[in-house]
């Protein structure tokens, strides 16, 4: 089993050879029937998402995928369902093997990795989500989230409706910096799209992108303003679609071929234009993503898709249509031919190969990490980002495209913090970080009894739900460069993400139930005895909000930190916890 997690909590565990986790609940994601042509993987994801995110049904479970109706799901099929599944916000997923899971590992050189996996007699379930594939419609996915979902055929019925709900929901998340209009998309009753996109982990896939080819066999996309491009997801994918004619195929119809990349999932290749509608089988539609820069006026209207029905909308001009809706013929073999050579004759496998006299190049953006301040024994924490969107992305604490070739240089990386959601926060940030304890500290700290001597002061990110999508973990390392010391919120969108505050000296503070968070950006927040409470195990803490009407009582809660967990946050973070010389 997978689980996704931030790059200093895998370190942490490789380095103590454990992986400390509470025991998940497990979800029954029980599959019966099988899926009509023209429906695709990405619409029983899509209905997944849909059913499950909003109530966080699933979050930080294990959705274990069982019964009759997975035998009737290809090795590929099942991969496009469960690359979705962490929209759905659960820890991880994992799904009983037979045959054909056995037959795929051997097409790819590694039939010594098959395992038989399925439930026991007996296994019990702490709840249950069942599928009848037979009955799943071609979905389509509307801005800016995959749970935002509706039929094909119901947006096709009433698109004004649908699209004004969207728009309003979408307009006030952009807190008027853009205004999203996909009202112009509806001419004559019909829905135009501009882009489509079949691309990465989900849409890449072999047999997605040889059903298109299907579709699109002897049509044309048009030569009007609607344009499609496609990325196999991995390079041995790419040769096969080469080799069998299904490229020249799509390429024959007026679709762009590209070289395999997920680059269109964060921004870093065709990124829509302004305020177009782009259909996309990939992942993810962000407000802060696909390119998309609301405080820059930026913002692209991505709905996500199957591959199936982005290409039957291809080929009927870029006017909204479902697979189901067209006649095509799947190709008899769908047999995927895997050619490792593209591997083996330029990557370098140096596994049990170790070389220590290997010279080591660093490029100008591979840069040492600053030093990391300690907790005080007290906390002062000033308010630099205060965002009350529903769900705040790590795509939006720290987006990806631009930020790409700065991985490695912290410091450089920092810059782009929050830069799509709100530009404003890296300067407050350092200005907080690199002030000390100057005037306005001083008189913050009168009013609430603090001391100048025992205190940490720095900033604080206060969101309602953040940390939804990747596990990376520069969402959270990037405010401690910064000079941050907390997040606060309602809850943490991923335990993925609350581990990486963890792991990057970030306090990560809840409000209790039903507790309003009324404070603005400049507002500063004092926790006495920060150090001694988590040292301590305390859960709830109390603190003072000074702003500038005064200063208000305030309960912050943070529960269930491991031994460990204490260690690194009263150390400042992971780095500092190994080099004080806790751990294994």
């Amino acid at each position: 089993m997978g689980v996704g997690e931030g790059g200093g909590e895998l370190v942490k565990q490789l380095l103590e050879n454990t992986y400390d986790v509470a025991a998940p609940e497990v979800v029954m994601v029980y599959l019966e029937g099988k899926p009509r042509k023209g429906v695709g993987p990405q619409d029983v994801a899509i209905s997944l998402v849909a059913a499950t995110f909003p109530g966080g049904d699933v979050k930080n479970k294990v959705l274990e995928f069982v019964g009759p109706g997975v035998a009737n799901l290809s090795c590929d099929y099942r991969i496009g369902i469960d690359v979705m599944t962490t929209e759905t916000s659960c820890l991880t997923s994992i799904w009983q093997t037979d045959e054909k899971v056995a037959d795929y590992y051997k097409t790819i050189g590694r039939p010594e990795e098959y395992k038989a996996l399925a439930p026991e007699d007996g296994a019990y379930y702490d709840s249950v989500v069942k599928i009848d594939l037979s009955k799943v419609e071609n979905m389509i996915a509307l801005p800016f989230h995959p749970s935002i979902a509706y039929t094909i055929h119901d947006l096709q019925a009433r698109p004004h409706e649908i699209f004004a709900e969207v728009e309003a929901l979408c307009n006030t998340q952009l807190g008027g910096k853009v205004t999203l209009d996909l009202q112009k998309n509806i001419k004559d009753g019909q829905i135009l799209c501009e882009q489509g996109v079949i691309v990465g982990c989900s849409g890449g896939m072999y047999e997605n992108i040889m059903e298109a080819a299907a579709i699109l066999k002897d049509g044309s996309i048009g030569n009007g303003y609607f344009d499609m491009t496609v990325y196999p997801s991995s390079t041995p994918i790419g040769l096969a679609l080469t080799k069998n004619g299904a490229a020249a195929t799509l390429m024959e119809a007026g679709c762009v071929m590209k070289p395999a990349f997920c680059g269109p999932c964060f921004g870093a290749g065709d990124t829509p234009a302004n305020n177009t509608l782009s259909i996309r089988h990939a992942t993810r539609n962000f407000a802060n993503r696909e390119g998309s820069k609301p405080a820059n006026g930026q913002i692209a209207a991505v709905a996500l898709m199957d591959a199936r029905s982005i290409a039957a909308t291809a080929k009927n001009g870029g006017v909204l249509t479902a697979a189901t809706d067209i006649e095509y013929d799947i190709p008899e073999d769908m047999t995927y031919q895997f050619d490792g050579a593209v591997y083996e004759k330029r990557c370098y496998e140096g596994f049990g190969k170790a070389d220590p006299t290997a010279e080591l190049r660093y490029g100008p953006n591979i840069k040492d990490w600053p030093e990391m301040p300690r907790l005080g024994d007290d906390m002062l924490v000033k308010l630099c980002a205060v965002i009350h969107d529903p769900v705040t992305t790590t795509d939006e604490l720290i987006p990806s495209g631009e930020t790409s070739s700065y991985r490695s240089n912290p410091i450089g990386l920092s810059e782009f913090a929050l830069s799509r959601r709100e530009p404003e926060y890296v300067g407050r940030s350092k200005a907080v970080r690199d002030g000390g304890i100057n005037d306005e500290v001083l008189a913050v700290l009168k009013q609430v009894g603090g001391s100048a001597e025992t205190v940490c002061v720095g900033s604080c990110i206060y969101a309602h739900r953040p940390g939804d999508g990747s596990a990376r973990e520069q969402a959270a390392s990037c405010q401690k460069v910064l000079g941050g010391f907390a997040n606060i919120c309602v809850e943490y969108a991923t335990k993925r993400y609350r581990s990486n505050c963890i792991n990057w000296g970030l306090v990560p503070f809840t409000l209790p139930e039903g507790t309003a968070f009324d404070y603005a950006v400049g507002d500063w927040v004092y926790i006495p005895d920060i150090k001694k409470s988590i040292a301590e195990g305390k859960e709830e803490f109390s603190a003072k909000v000074v702003t500038k009407d005064g200063v208000e009582d305030l309960t912050l809660v943070c529960r269930g930190l491991t031994d460990n967990d204490k260690l690194i946050l009263q150390e400042g973070c992971l780095m500092n916890y190994y080099a004080a010389g806790y751990g294994k």
